[in-house]
């Protein structure tokens, strides 16, 4: 008989429960989201009220779910990178269903009750992660929250925020900063909403961090990652196998896919950037200054004149986030906030002080100038 554990996660205001027939499954979210949200243990019997996760590891009950999926009328996308069924009832309720991966999801939006079914039990962990972080990002939404594609680092004081497009030195800049001793808030994405006095709170997005080779060796963690995998230790399970290889084989340079267009990176779980490379993570903030970088090869650190302004592309949507679409209807239409909340972050950003600078690939140097910039 299946023993049921459960962990809370929460953020801000919001809260969500999982619960799982496997115990590895709520460990799992307890260590992805402890870092950066509020997650812990609580008993089974006390979760009363939803929104809530069921998420268990059951081959019957998948097969049943994919069965009446394919027996009805139903759309196909691609979710988490694989085929998936979805099909809607009259009463609202969705159901989807991954056959490669062998996963099932349901929403039923009339009770907030979710479920996550599948075969394997780090499958479900990571499915089921997925699921509650998207439903905690919902109540946020809707509670006023808008979602920033944007870093962020923090030193209690002041919080900066990075911006720029895929490949602009967001994740760089961030983690040069923690690495000098600045907290990492969030690598990719962020969750910003102004206070009563007009302060813009920032809360991060728990995610695995994609390094690539090149950085992760001028960050000066290459070794410390290469002796951990040696000892038997893991990364985040998206990380291609390939790359495991790569660490394992002492190579540094940039692993590409084929055709060179993606690079092929290191996926940092949250809890391995204390325990793995000594930074510090923080859990909040307050917005201080923005910055927009841009990495050029052999450049020297400096401010540019120009100032940059907000775009849609810094605010995350369905068009920056086409590996996770919202197939159970999480999240509110166009999924990083409603109108007048990405309006209100906006005009708060745009009071902040901003620094459009010029990054070069010396890693030290772009820390002691952005260092000195932040701290003038």
């Amino acid at each position: 008989m299946n023993t049921l554990t459960a962990t809370r996660l929460h953020a801000a205001d919001v809260n969500i429960t999982m619960v799982s027939n496997t115990p590895t499954v709520t460990d799992y979210a307890r260590r992805y989201f402890g870092s950066w949200w509020n997650a812990f243990e609580v008993l089974p019997e006390s979760v009363c009220a939803a929104p809530v996760v069921f998420a268990d590891v059951d081959a019957d009950q998948y097969a049943t779910l994919q069965a009446l999926v394919e027996a009805c009328p139903h759309e196909e996308t691609t979710y988490a990178k694989a085929a998936t069924l979805v099909a809607r009832d009259t009463a609202g309720v969705i159901i989807a269903v991954s056959p490669t991966q062998q996963l099932a999801y349901r929403h039923e939006p009339a009770t907030g009750r979710l479920s996550v079914i599948g075969t394997t039990s780090e499958s479900v962990a990571l499915a089921a992660a997925r699921i509650s972080r998207d439903a905690v990002r919902g109540m946020l939404l809707r509670d006023g929250w808008a979602l920033l594609h944007a870093s962020a680092v923090t030193d209690n004081c002041r919080t900066v925020l990075t911006f720029g497009e895929k490949g602009a030195g967001k994740t760089t800049t961030a983690l040069a900063l923690a690495n000098r001793g600045w907290q990492l808030l969030a690598n990719d994405r962020i969750f910003v909403r102004p206070d009563e006095e007009g302060q813009l709170r920032i809360l991060p997005w728990p995610s695995a961090a994609a390094i690539g080779l090149g950085l992760l060796d001028a960050l000066g963690w290459y070794d410390v990652a290469r002796k951990r995998l040696q000892a038997g230790e893991s990364l985040h399970p998206t990380q291609h196998p390939e790359v495991t290889k790569a660490v394992l084989a002492g190579r540094r340079e940039p692993l590409w896919e084929p055709g060179g267009k993606r690079e092929r990176k290191v996926q940092v779980y949250p809890d391995q950037f204390a325990d793995w490379f000594g930074l510090k993570l923080a859990t909040g903030g307050l917005g201080h200054s923005v910055l927009f970088p841009q990495i050029q090869h052999d450049a020297v650190p400096a401010v540019e004149g120009c100032r940059r302004a907000l775009s849609d592309a810094d605010f995350m949507h369905g068009a920056t986030e086409d590996r996770y679409p919202d197939i159970l209807g999480l999240a509110p239409a166009g999924g990083s906030g409603s109108s007048d909340a990405r309006l209100s972050v906006a005009y708060h950003l745009a009071k902040l002080p901003q620094h459009t600078v010029v990054l070069g690939h010396d890693l030290a140097a772009n820390a002691a100038f952005l260092h000195q910039l932040l701290s003038d």
